[in-house]
């Protein structure tokens, strides 16, 4: 794994702005459970980026126990590939930039809103990556939770099928690139963005907002995603739900008993038992009112879209 990152995009030097040298490569490979080529090319970009999703949870738990959350990549690193841990879109994808950099891929940092602003203006508070890999350029999203299972090539083209889920990209009058999802027999935008390259400063001040605003829903109950090929599985406060297109969403609502088993089990997430009383202490009395999901980064459930 001894790759260097190609020549630096603009100002933007991969080693210096990023730290990605300060990756474990081998380590985070092991951590999505990814033994194939390495190879700097499309192939290895979808059968990483499926691992990546499949492998670490969507979760804002350490805003929730009152840690906050960093997007420097040695303590993202730390979280997310040492500790067994999930995180919510910055730290996704500094990480996952880091690694392709590492394998050689061109990346680009880009900061997104969430819907389309023509019908709803919202900040830019999502990260996703533009990834080039000399033959073609990709949007890479690891960090929605409930979006993409693998990149979408970054041109308009036919709907592509994913799992049960199928997206488009297309071009807005404003220029601006729009990711969409078919629900039911519409189309509904999850993301609007252009192809400005960030700074780390700018992922900073994105992410302090995300995770210290009063108004985020980030800051007001715990919100974990996991996504494979047919489902959703969200655990919004106590509420647990899993969401298949086509079908009624299921939810329940956890006992305190029941919380730490199914962070484990259907999350994959190592809490200790003080982290998961921790967690449980901020959560609504049994048999309160369901939360919906926050729309900041992930989309309500299918009932609550339809309602």
């Amino acid at each position: 794994m001894t790759a260097q990152p190609p020549p630096p995009l603009g100002l933007v030097d991969p080693v210096v702005h990023w730290r990605i040298n300060a990756l474990d490569l081998d380590a985070y490979l092991r951590r999505v459970g990814h033994q194939g080529s390495t190879a700097p090319d499309g192939t290895t970009l979808r059968n990483l980026h499926q691992a990546h999703i499949a492998a670490i949870a969507f979760e804002n738990l350490d805003v929730m126990l009152g840690r906050g959350v960093e997007v420097d990549l040695p303590r993202v690193q730390d979280k997310l590939v040492h500790a067994g841990r999930g995180g919510y879109c910055y730290e996704h994808g500094v990480l996952f930039g880091a690694v392709l950099q590492r394998l050689g891929y061109r990346v680009d940092r880009l900061l997104a809103r969430t819907g389309d602003p023509a019908e709803q203006p919202r900040p830019r508070s999502h990260l996703v990556l533009r990834v080039d890999d000399g033959d073609r350029v990709w949007l890479a999203d690891v960090g929605f939770g409930s979006g993409l299972l693998e990149p979408l090539p970054l041109v308009e083209g036919d709907p592509q099928r994913q799992g049960a889920w199928e997206y488009q990209l297309r071009r807005g009058a404003d220029g601006a690139w729009r990711l969409q999802e078919r629900i039911i027999d519409a189309w509904t935008t999850l993301l609007t963005f252009t192809e400005e390259p960030q700074y780390p400063v700018d992922v900073e001040v994105a992410n302090h907002n995300t995770a210290t605003s009063p108004h985020s829903p980030f800051t007001q109950q715990c919100v974990v995603v996991r996504k494979n090929d047919t489902a959703i599985r969200r655990l919004i406060g106590r509420v647990y739900s899993e969401e298949r297109p086509g079908a009624t969403t299921s939810t329940r609502s956890l006992t305190n008993q029941e919380y730490g088993a199914v962070l484990g089990e259907e999350f994959g997430l190592a809490l200790s038992p003080p982290e998961i009383r921790a967690l449980v202490a901020t959560l609504s009395p049994p048999g309160g009112d369901c939360p919906t999901a926050p729309d900041l980064e992930l989309r309500p459930p299918a009932g609550d879209r339809d309602a």
